[in-house]
């Protein structure tokens, strides 16, 4: 990787300011998942145990107006990343002035210190002026003197150009930005499947919307032995093959670039065979296995078991797999099947690089109990996509060059 690393840098003594994903979900003045927290830890230790300062900056929630303020304080993250530490955490209520200089000027070697809700600097007298979503000038270059360097370890924002990723990297000085232990692994991982995967390579895309994948299927079009296609999305592949779809979801506009695409790709693209359709929208409706097409009055909500056959038939000799999105309305479990079947198939692979990035896949990962016999989960959905897609993630991009 061309990216300084946080080994790259002189830590002992320094003022380290880190960008972190601590973008948790908080009820009741708690958190309720610290995945994103536990996630960062390896990369706290690092630079405390080399006698860094760690002071950490990131966002929770959108903060579009005062009122959003109080319920999305960064206090609780901070009580619970000293839990996780096992020593203090100093949480600094506010993003800028003497109040937080001051706190940062007091702090021994090995100190962690929180910085409020990087987004609190979206609202200011009340306006919503999004200056740390919008990579205001002067915040970014604010932030970075506060410090002496600058570690990046929030793969989860690194496709944002935000004053707290960008803006810090961008003005913090020439070798003074690194990626930390997080960031490094999704470069890794994602970054060699794409560019240098083993093969065969199969991507599997599911998904609600053709739209949102247009530009990575186009990619990896160019990238992967097979893609597999499953979700929504299939049903507006489907319809562009003028097979009937009833009550499905489709996006007729997008019928057109489906049609393109399964000329581009030929036998590279896998599409589902069977249909589980239902005659309502919910859990409990009435269903049956469908080839062909949908029936009037019905819709396609999850992959049928032939198609379940078809696909692990392609995935058994893959030997890297990247997968993003569920098969089918995985919040329901009787049209969850397809995407747990896939989900548990991957786990069974032991001779391929596996990797999963999205919040359904990465549920799925979760609730079968295989995150540990997959090689990776990328802790960024959007970050990740951008990434499948070929793009430029600013936040990556910022960093210093080895």
């Amino acid at each position: 990787m061309a990216k300084m690393t946080v080994e790259d840098l002189p830590l002992e003594g320094k003022k380290v300011l880190m960008r972190v994903d601590f973008n948790v979900p908080i009820k009741d003045g708690k958190v309720g998942d610290d995945n994103r927290i536990v996630a960062a830890l390896p990369t706290i230790k690092y630079v405390i145990e080399h006698g860094g300062k760690a002071i950490l900056f990131s966002h929770l929630g959108r903060v579009k107006k005062e009122e959003d303020k109080p319920g999305l304080s960064m206090k609780p993250v901070a009580a619970r990343l000293s839990n996780l530490l096992n020593k203090p955490v100093t949480f600094v209520p506010v993003t800028e002035g003497k109040q937080l200089e001051d706190a940062i000027n007091q702090m021994n070697n090995g100190d962690v210190l929180m910085v409020q809700n990087t987004r609190y600097e979206d609202v200011k007298d009340g306006k919503y002026v999004k200056r740390e979503s919008g990579n205001d000038p002067e915040l970014g270059k604010y932030w970075a003197s506060l410090g002496d360097v600058y570690v990046n370890d929030a793969f989860g924002t690194a496709h944002r150009n935000h004053a707290s990723n960008v803006g810090i990297a961008q003005n913090i000085g020439a070798g003074k930005s690194a990626v930390g232990f997080l960031m490094e692994k999704e470069i890794k991982f994602l970054g060699n499947a794409v560019d240098n995967p083993e093969r065969p390579f199969v991507a599997i895309l599911g998904g609600a919307k053709v739209s949102d994948k247009i530009g990575v299927i186009d990619h990896l079009l160019g990238k992967a032995d097979k893609i597999i296609i499953g979700g929504g999305m299939a049903y507006t592949f489907m319809a562009a093959q003028g097979k009937k779809i009833g009550n499905s979801l489709v996006e007729p506009d997008k019928e057109d670039v489906a049609k393109e695409i399964m000329e581009k790709a030929g036998d590279k693209l896998v599409l589902p065979v069977d249909n589980v359709e239902a005659d309502a929208f919910k859990n409990d409706a009435n269903t049956k296995v469908v080839e062909g097409g949908i029936d009037d009055g019905w819709e396609g909500l999850d992959i049928g078991p032939k198609s379940i056959a078809k696909f692990e038939d392609v995935l058994k000799d893959a030997k890297t797999v990247v997968w993003n999105g569920p098969m089918g309305v995985f919040e329901m479990p009787n049209f969850a099947k397809g995407t747990l079947a896939i989900g548990k198939f991957l786990g069974s692979l032991t001779n391929a690089t596996t990797i999963v990035g999205g919040g359904d896949s990465t549920a799925a990962a979760k609730q079968l109990g295989i995150a540990d016999k997959l090689t990776h989960i990328s802790t960024g959905g959007g970050a990740s996509l951008t990434y499948l897609e070929g793009k430029t993630l600013p936040g990556i991009a910022a960093i210093s060059e080895k």
